[in-house]
């Protein structure tokens, strides 16, 4: 059975002549997801006919599916306080999301037209960098105390779900309002009135601190899996919940971070760019590697005299040279992800280095002997040399194959590491850099075999 697409059905009872109420009734048997497809879709008059229609909690949950910049976007067609009501029922981290893409003067209206507990939540967030942790937080959470029976606790739930839909877990706080534990809602709903509320709270349950860094936290959190932790302050009180929907947004960014890093970039790119950011962001990595490439060329120039005398040789050039830095590029992504490790210790790190150096030589080895096969054939019959002169081509060509694929293997290994030991973000250590690093190792390899095997010890010639 396939997913349905429910694009055509929702533009269609929009566009009908249903009155508002029946047409209120309909849309709301949709998810919200679905809803936010289907807004850049709609006209300005649609989506304001929209916005009257529906009341603030379900336009809430729609704009908190609709990316920021759009977001934006469509709150400045509306009223500005039917805004600002839609932004005070919204999430307090995806507020802020939003805020940033509205100009400094509409901005501060807004937050001065949400209700009194939004602006301070947004003031909380807001004081966080954005590599902290604090500000990917929520304030859409249960909270209790210890000292409550299990029938208080529920009725503390039941009046707090009005306002905070994150209930799957109920955090406790002390006397003092510091963090206490947490509770299950499920253990919560099952507990009897003869149960105590300490029985169901579990005090090791995890938790965050405001300050930490995005980065740091990602691992942890996914490995403990939960709907949600708290994020404390120094205090140790509850500032606010990560949520799961949170991590996969971290998660996403940072393997759209990596990937950008991957690909040469200082951090990821936007479709709705200008060319000086997008320049700003490509322009650092790519002047370095100008310089390393000149180096790779120089290098190139030092064995003019092997070209001059073989000529052939420069027709598999390119493909030792590909394979290096491709094979380069395979062992980087293995390290980066390794290195995710912070326990690693020298002992495993020497044993990847080694791992990957065989898988180099053995997939060098297989991709060797091909070479060897495939162009001393190639060479006989096209490029008109003898058998034994064609295959001796082939093996020098299929020797500095397998010695730069075992060589790159150890380089995209090891340049990682290396910036990981001096606190450098190894996906810093990005493709194109291994791709010249390992071009050089190649050049050398191939033109210096081809020198020694072809030239100075076989005399082959034209």
């Amino acid at each position: 059975m396939e997913n349905k697409d429910y694009t055509s059905e929702i533009l269609g009872i929009i566009r009908s002549n249903a009155s508002p109420g029946v047409m209120r009734n309909q849309l709301e048997d949709y998810h919200e997801n679905d809803l936010a497809e289907v807004f850049p879709d709609l006209t300005i008059v649609e989506r304001r006919k929209i916005c009257r229609i529906l009341d603030t909690e379900m336009l809430s949950d729609i704009f908190e599916h609709i990316d920021e910049k759009p977001a934006a976007e469509y709150l400045d067609e509306m009223d500005v306080r039917k805004a600002a009501k839609i932004l005070s029922s919204m999430e307090t981290d995806a507020v802020i999301d939003v805020l940033k893409m509205i100009p400094k003067e509409k901005r501060a209206l807004l937050i001065e037209l949400t209700d009194a507990d939004t602006r301070e939540d947004i003031a909380v967030i807001a004081s966080f960098d954005d590599e902290e942790i604090g500000s990917r937080m929520t304030t859409n959470f249960i909270m209790i105390r210890e000292n409550l029976t299990v029938k208080q606790a529920m009725s503390s739930l039941v009046e707090q779900a009005a306002k905070n839909d994150n209930i799957s877990t109920i955090y406790v706080v002390d006397e003092q309002d510091k963090y206490y534990g947490a509770i299950d809602l499920k253990d919560l709903i099952v507990a009897r009135d003869t149960d105590t509320l300490e029985s169901i709270i579990s005090r090791s349950y995890p938790y965050l601190l405001d300050n930490e860094k995005t980065d740091d936290c990602v691992d942890r959190i996914k490995e403990y899996a939960e709907d949600s932790l708290p994020v404390l302050t120094q205090e140790g009180k509850i500032a606010g919940i990560i949520t799961s929907s949170d991590v996969v947004e971290m998660v996403d960014d940072a393997m759209g971070d990596d990937y950008a890093k991957l690909g040469g970039l200082t951090a990821e790119e936007d479709l709705n760019e200008t060319t000086v950011e997008s320049m700003k962001k490509r322009l650092p990595w790519l002047v370095a590697l100008l310089f390393l490439g000149m180096l790779v060329s120089s290098v190139v120039g030092m064995f003019e005299a092997v070209v001059a005398v073989l000529p052939v040789v420069i027709c598999f050039q390119s493909m030792v040279l590909d394979m290096a830095g491709n094979v380069g590029t395979q062992s980087l992504a293995v390290t980066i992800r390794v290195l995710m490790d912070e326990n690693l210790k020298a002992k495993q790190k020497l044993g990847l280095i080694l791992k990957e150096a065989r898988i180099g030589l053995a997939n060098g080895f297989v991709l060797g002997v091909m070479t060897l096969a495939v162009l001393g054939i190639y060479i006989h019959f096209f490029k008109g040399y003898d058998w034994g002169h064609a295959f001796l081509i082939a093996a020098c060509v299929g020797g500095a194959l397998i010695t730069a694929m075992v060589i790159s293997s150890i380089v995209g290994t090891v340049i990682p590491m290396f910036f990981h030991k001096i606190h450098v973000d190894p996906a810093v250590a990005s493709g194109p850099l291994i791709t010249t690093v390992n071009d050089l190792v190649a050049v050398i390899t191939y033109y210096g075999l081809s020198l020694i095997i072809l030239i100075d010890m076989f005399h082959i010639a034209g």
